[in-house]
């Protein structure tokens, strides 16, 4: 492993609060190690890193653990959908449509 270092911003979100952690890490790590070595998850109770899905800059990343970052990447921890945007769409849809009628 290098000696290098590289700069990452990790990133989660609640409706009450945003917040991303700017970390140094060592060259060659992933994507879960920087939200691990972030200490994110000790500002969001009920945040378990182990199960939440995650990305980089809004790409979704299948295996979060592989994922090797580079330098000035953003790790984004994802929450669970409450509803599905399709379903959502077409609701929308539906209503705005007996509407006009």
């Amino acid at each position: 492993m290098s000696d290098q270092y590289i700069h990452v911003d990790v990133a989660y979100a609640t409706p009450e609060k945003q917040l991303v952690v700017p970390i140094k890490i060592k060259a060659g790590s992933s994507a879960y190690d920087a939200v691990a070595q972030s200490g994110i998850a000790k500002q969001f109770p009920g945040l378990d890193i182990e199960a939440a899905p995650m990305g980089i800059f809004g790409k979704s990343e299948r295996n979060p653990r592989e994922r090797i970052l580079l330098d000035g990447e953003r790790v984004e921890i994802y929450r669970p959908l409450i509803a599905d945007p399709k379903e959502v769409r077409k609701k929308r849809a539906a209503a705005k449509s007996e509407g006009a009628e």
